[in-house]
């Protein structure tokens, strides 16, 4: 088992829900505050709450209170566990098809 398990499940556990991912999503874009992303859910604004809960737990959001305005960004490198988990899965026939396309490209004449 990766030494890093346990911020791979509670990555993956912050996004199973449909509703962290889209936020998730519009945060890549950009920071957003509180009201923006609760703006496309018909949801209660506590309820919300509790989804930025879950991603800031798995440390995939932070936040950030100036007064009475909570501003939430998506953390630097914060699914590059998943990239990595992802990496490892692949199997060698997956490496070995992409070293050939790799040469491939490098050795075709171009124009060909």
């Amino acid at each position: 088992m990766p030494k890093y398990h346990d911020e791979l499940d509670a990555v993956l556990r912050a996004l199973a829900d449909p509703t962290r991912r889209a936020v998730v999503e519009r945060l890549a874009k950009s920071p957003a505050v509180v009201s923006e992303l609760a703006a496309p859910f018909s949801m209660a604004l506590p309820s919300l709450m509790q989804h930025l809960r879950v991603l800031e737990d798995a440390r995939v959001v932070t936040s950030q209170k100036h007064g009475r305005v909570r501003t939430v960004s998506l953390r630097p490198g914060a699914l590059d566990v998943l990239h990595v988990w992802l990496g490892e899965q692949r199997t060698p026939a997956e490496h070995q098809a992409d070293r050939l396309g790799l040469h491939l490209t490098r050795t075709t004449p171009k124009g060909t």
